[in-house]
């Protein structure tokens, strides 16, 4: 499938598009495959007011990249339903002209609920185009307001769409969309009102300097007839940003760090049944919250070995774990080799002399799992906690342990069985 994607499959395409928008794991080894071929394709967002002539424009400028020889994807997204969660995807029937042409892929996106002016797989469906070897990925926002200005994240350059006779001109978009403006392209520029529109945009670009000096060009279009439509594309490729993708996927990694940690919290979670107590006042909505935030999982698993050299030749050199420290514990009497693994690690432990703890319990048990540690937010309250509720500790006293987190041992009577070690999360 990889294979038959990069070399621009358009039915393969297509499918691995449909996954992109579904999600889930087979979606995320997909992109992972494809991003070491990405990042040739030029991405223009294309944004502006409903009705400002968006699709007839990006139709216009695929139409001016395929004259000169250049391929092109274009992601169009449409707003959803509130109720039944549909979109009309209406994009393909405004742009018939490509609909036999193979340098030409179009893909209608519905936004799901998904603010921002984009679809929430948006992002990752341009990754997949680029990926293909399209030369331009176009993607055309809902029509927007004033602050619906997520295509900066993922656009090259943006153009923002106006035209003439929305009434106060410039004051419908304010400054969030017009911020964000490489290039402004004034469309249905035979309508009056086009030379007053020009002028205001004029004297709002005096008085709101960019931090990077560009000054963006103005050009008028008229999209239907195809007016304007080269100069727009000689100004879009006339904007060289640098800096703007280290800024970019700075903002893409946090809002992809958001959408998995809020996987994760929910995982396991019933909200519809958490949102019907809290609507009928049986449970605190702030305590849920904090309840989820707080949740912590596996710190770490400690493993008593031998031989810490030994130990190694497994799980270093057969199965490829990095190593991202080794260190001795003086008063644990013991060394530790730490080796990450996902979103947590192992703890390989070697005792360093006889009546250490690890020596005794490879006397008792011989190698193996020696204990289970757990992230807690809040050591010394978690402490307070387990001993009013009765539980046994190893030690009354909070340790500091290899990496310097500090820790405290449950002991095995009051854990099942298991030697639990709580450790506290760090800032």
């Amino acid at each position: 499938m990889i294979e038959r994607i990069l070399a621009g499959d358009p039915r393969v395409l297509a499918r691995a598009l449909t996954q992109v928008e579904n999600r889930g794991p087979a979606a995320r080894e997909l992109l992972r495959a494809l991003f070491p071929h990405s990042g040739r394709a030029w991405k223009v967002g294309v944004t502006g007011a409903p009705g400002a002539g968006k699709s007839s424009l990006v139709d216009r400028l695929a139409a001016e990249l395929r004259r000169q020889g250049k391929t092109a994807g274009i992601l169009a997204v449409d707003p959803s339903s509130p109720y039944s969660g549909g979109a009309i995807l209406g994009d393909r029937i405004r742009m018939p002209g490509h609909a036999s042409d193979p340098g030409v892929f179009i893909r209608s996106m519905a936004t799901r609920g998904w603010l921002g002016g984009l679809a929430r797989a948006t992002a990752d469906a341009a990754l997949v185009l680029d990926a293909a070897g399209l030369d331009f990925v176009l993607i055309e926002t809902v029509g927007v307001g004033q602050d619906e200005v997520e295509v900066v994240q993922l656009a090259d350059v943006v153009v923002v769409v106006l035209m003439p006779g929305m009434g106060d001109d410039i004051q419908a978009l304010k400054a969030g969309i017009l911020e964000i403006a490489d290039v402004f392209a004034i469309n249905k520029a035979d309508r009056d009102g086009a030379d007053r529109l020009e002028q205001e945009l004029k004297a709002m670009l005096e008085l709101a300097h960019r931090p990077d000096g560009w000054r963006p060009p103005i050009i008028r279009t008229v999209a239907t007839e195809g007016t304007g439509v080269a100069e727009l594309l000689a100004a879009i490729r006339s904007c060289r940003f640098q800096g703007r993708a280290t800024a970019a996927w700075r903002r893409r990694l946090e809002q992809m760090l958001r959408e998995r940690l809020l996987e994760a919290a929910v995982r396991n979670e019933d909200l519809d049944a958490a949102a019907a107590e809290i609507a009928a006042r049986r449970l605190d909505p702030y305590d849920f919250v904090d309840r989820l935030v707080e949740r912590r999982g596996i710190d770490h698993l400690g493993i008593a070995v031998r031989s810490l050299e030994e130990a190694l030749r497994f799980y270093r050199d057969t199965l490829g774990l990095p190593v991202a420290a080794i260190e001795e514990v003086p008063h644990a009497k013991v060394r530790v080799a730490m080796l990450p693994a996902g979103e947590s690690r192992l703890e390989l432990l070697e005792a360093t002399a006889e009546d250490s703890p690890i020596a005794r319990f490879l006397a008792r048990r011989g190698p193996g799992l020696h204990h289970v540690a757990l992230r807690v937010p809040d050591l010394p309250a978690a402490v307070e906690r387990l001993k009013a509720a009765g539980v046994r500790l190893v030690s009354d006293q909070i340790e500091r342990g290899a990496g310097g987190h500090r820790y405290i041992f449950v002991h095995p009577s009051s854990a099942g069985g298991v030697l639990v070690e709580l450790v506290e999360e760090k800032p």
